[in-house]
C-alpha cells in the first residue's frame, strides 16, 4: 500500500462525505482511507458506509481527545508506506496523489506538506476567511504560497510523512494547542528532508463563521505561547506582529475619543484589505467580508497571544493548568 489517508472526524458528516467523494475521483488509486470519529455526537458512519464498494475505507470510533491523539489511533491502524493526513473540512482536486507522486518519483521526501485554496462553492465568508489566511495583508502564512521548504512547515490539513519517520518521532504529542506544528519542528529537529509540493494542493474550508474563526486562530496564538516555551527558537518576529497590530488598534481605539484622525490607520488598513481581497475574489462583498474576517484574523491570533503570554510567561502556569477548558468538546 502506498498511501494511508487519516481523517479525524468530530460533528461533520456533510465535510467528510465532500472529501471522500473527491478520493473517489483521484487518478491515482493506491491508497486505504481511515476515518477515526473522535467521540462525535453527530457520527459519519453511514456516510462512510456509502463509499464502502468505492474505496479501500476503515471507520473507526475512540472517545474525545482531539485531532493529534486521533490521527495517532488512525496511523497505528494503517498499512501505507506513506502517510497523508487531511482535516475532515478538505476537498481534493483530481490530481493531487498524481501530483505527489510525480514530486516523490523526482526527489524523496521523508516528509512534505502542500498549500490550501478556496473551492468555487464556497460561501462568500469561507472565501473571506481564505483570503485572511493567505493574504500578504496579514500574517496568514504561507499556506497560498510558494515558499523554500525550509521555511514551510507542513500543518496538518495537508501534510504527508514516511511511517518510519512518523514512528520514529511519536506521531503528535498531546499538545492542546499547535500539536501540528509541534510535530513539524520535530520533523526537522530530527533532520528529516521535508519539501513543499507546490502541486499537491487542497481545498481548505476552514471555519463556516466569522465566531468558529476567531475561536480557531485565537487558540493559534496561544499555540505559539505554548510553543515557544518548549521551543525557545521557534518564535520569529513575524509571530509577534499580530500582538503588535491588537495591541495598536486598542490604543487607536481608546484614543478616537479624543482624537478621530486616531482611526485613520484603522480605515486605511481596511480599505487597503477590501480592495485587494475585492480585486482577487472579483467580488465586492467578499472584500467587505474580509476586512472582518482579516481584523479577526490579526486580533484573535493577538489576544490569543497576549492571554498566553500573560498565564505562562508571567503567572508560570504549565500548558493544561493555564487551559484548563476542555478545548476539543
Amino acid at each position: 500500500m502506498r498511501y494511508s489517508v487519516i481523517i479525524p472526524v468530530y460533528n461533520r458528516p456533510d465535510e467528510v462525505d465532500e472529501l471522500l467523494q473527491s478520493l473517489t475521483q483521484q487518478s491515482f488509486k493506491g491508497f486505504e482511507v481511515i476515518v477515526v470519529e473522535d467521540g462525535s455526537s453527530i457520527p459519519c458512519e453511514e456516510i462512510v458506509g456509502k463509499y464502502q464498494g468505492q474505496l479501500d475505507i476503515h471507520y473507526y470510533t475512540k472517545p474525545n481527545s482531539g485531532p493529534g491523539q486521533t490521527r495517532n489511533y488512525g496511523a497505528e491502524r494503517s498499512r501505507g508506506e506513506y502517510l497523508i493526513i487531511l482535516d475532515s473540512d478538505c476537498i481534493l482536486p483530481q490530481g493531487y496523489f498524481a501530483a505527489i507522486e510525480e514530486e516523490l518519483q523526482t526527489a524523496p521526501a521523508d516528509a512534505f506538506g502542500g498549500p490550501d485554496r478556496a473551492h468555487d462553492s464556497f460561501t462568500d465568508i469561507q472565501k473571506a476567511i481564505n483570503y485572511s489566511m493567505t493574504s500578504f495583508f496579514t500574517t496568514g502564512g504561507i499556506r497560498g504560497g510558494k515558499k523554500k521548504m525550509d521555511k514551510f512547515y507542513p500543518r496538518s490539513f495537508n501534510m504527508g510523512v514516511r511511517r518510519e519517520v512518523y514512528a520514529a518521532l511519536g506521531g503528535f504529542s498531546p499538545m492542546r494547542f499547535g500539536e501540528d506544528i509541534d510535530f513539524s519542528i520535530r520533523i526537522f529537529e530530527g533532520g528529516y528532508q521535508c519539501r513543499l509540493f507546490p502541486a499537491a494542493w487542497v481545498y481548505h474550508k476552514r471555519r463556516t463563521d466569522l465566531k468558529k474563526f476567531f475561536k480557531q486562530v485565537h487558540n493559534s496564538g496561544i499555540a505559539r505561547i505554548n510553543l515557544y516555551k518548549k521551543y525557545p527558537k521557534s518564535l520569529k518576529v513575524v509571530h509577534l506582529l499580530p500582538a503588535v497590530f491588537t495591541l495598536g488598534v486598542v490604543i487607536l481605539l481608546l484614543g478616537a475619543p479624543f482624537c478621530l484622525y486616531s482611526l485613520t490607520p484603522i480605515a486605511l488598513y481596511a480599505l487597503l484589505v477590501c480592495i485587494d481581497s475585492a480585486i482577487q475574489n472579483r467580488s465586492l462583498r467578499i472584500g467587505i467580508y474580509s476586512i472582518a474576517a482579516s481584523f479577526i484574523q490579526l486580533t484573535g491570533y493577538g489576544t490569543g497571544f497576549w492571554r498566553a503570554w500573560w498565564n505562562r510567561c508571567v503567572l508560570g502556569k504549565d500548558e493544561f493548568e493555564a487551559f484548563k477548558k476542555n478545548f476539543y468538546k
